[in-house]
């Protein structure tokens, strides 16, 4: 009798160890099983940030689970950065950032991380062209006119960006250089700092996203000089771009994209990948993006990564031929 019950109980051992295994199996293959969170290291209200929550809010349909937006600012994206950097590679956190993830790098003596080592490249979500904006009452009436002013006063027109380093520095930078003039940087805290003082005429010129300079743009307080794409802008049809404002070949793109900490596992990445790609080829998705100047800019795993160890490399030639000081 004791060897028949010691029996039955191994037994009953056994199935419920199988069972558990199988449980354990299952659950590993039915990612996810739980929220996603999507950190965004810039501030509420901004283009990275209500661009990341339209397409999140088109992801958790395709996933099956909420797909959550949080804000972690601080330190012009770092503090973002490094949060999800130190999260567990289970596929539940991930960041949404564009061109800081590279200039921060760059930029910062210590950034606390490697962007091609502690992040997997998931894929890129979207891009805009920027537009050069000045206020409706600037006496610059045209791209042309600012440059040739520029020109004559070597230093003496002012120019705003949202801060040393940040991608509308970066841009407005690369456009002086091109058109060979020196304008005087005055940095903000953020794009939507400066602009009060680019529609009072104040600032020359600044450069922004369509999406943040769109209702001052409708509401007659801004007049866009120029779009940096390669053509003009359906929802600006009259706005020329730089390069056929006498800059030819000048092109410049914000950028979004999705990044997972390193060692998410590869069949993860793939569903957030496609999610993402399924998301984006929504004809619902690609009108309202186009309607703030978005236009869907999909690039798989390995293509991503090629285009972020190039991003990297191009950004950080980029800020030491400007000679920044490390932060």
């Amino acid at each position: 009798m004791k060897k028949t019950a010691f029996t039955r109980l191994g037994r009953a051992l056994l199935a419920s160890l199988m069972l558990t295994c199988s449980v354990g199996a299952f659950g590993a293959d039915a990612y996810p099983s739980r929220p996603i969170r999507v950190v965004v290291p810039v501030a509420a209200g901004g283009w990275g940030d209500v661009t990341t929550r339209i397409i999140a809010q088109r992801m958790a349909e395709e996933l099956g689970q909420p797909v959550v937006v949080e804000n972690r600012t601080g330190a012009g994206g770092l503090v973002g950065i490094r949060y999800t950097k130190g999260e567990h590679p289970d596929g539940y956190t991930v960041l949404a950032t564009g061109g800081t993830i590279a200039i921060q790098q760059a930029l910062n003596a210590q950034p606390g991380y490697e962007a091609n080592k502690d992040f997997v490249a998931v894929a890129s979500m979207v891009r805009s062209p920027a537009i050069v904006v000045a206020g409706a009452d600037s006496a610059y009436k045209t791209l042309p006119e600012l440059i040739e002013a520029a020109r004559a006063k070597p230093n003496q027109i002012s120019y705003g960006s949202a801060g040393v380093g940040t991608t509308t520095h970066i841009a407005a930078e690369m456009l002086l250089r091109r058109a060979d003039v020196q304008m005087l940087h005055v940095p903000y805290k953020g794009n939507g700092a400066a602009m009060p003082d680019v529609i009072a005429g104040r600032l020359s010129f600044m450069i922004d996203a369509y999406g943040s300079s769109a209702s001052n743009l409708e509401g007659g307080r801004l007049r866009a000089l120029g779009v940096t794409a390669d053509k003009p802008l359906n929802v600006l049809p009259k706005v020329p771009t730089v390069a056929s404002a006498g800059l030819p070949g000048f092109e410049y793109y914000y950028w979004l994209g999705l990044f997972a900490p390193a060692g998410t596992p590869e069949d993860i990445v793939k569903v957030l990948s496609e999610a993402l790609r399924r998301s984006l080829d929504d004809p619902k998705i690609k009108a309202r993006l186009q309607s703030d100047g978005t236009e869907p800019y999909f690039l798989a795993p390995a293509e991503f990564k090629v285009f972020l160890s190039k991003e990297v490399s191009d950004t950080a030639s980029l800020i030491k031929d400007l000679a920044l000081p490390k932060q």
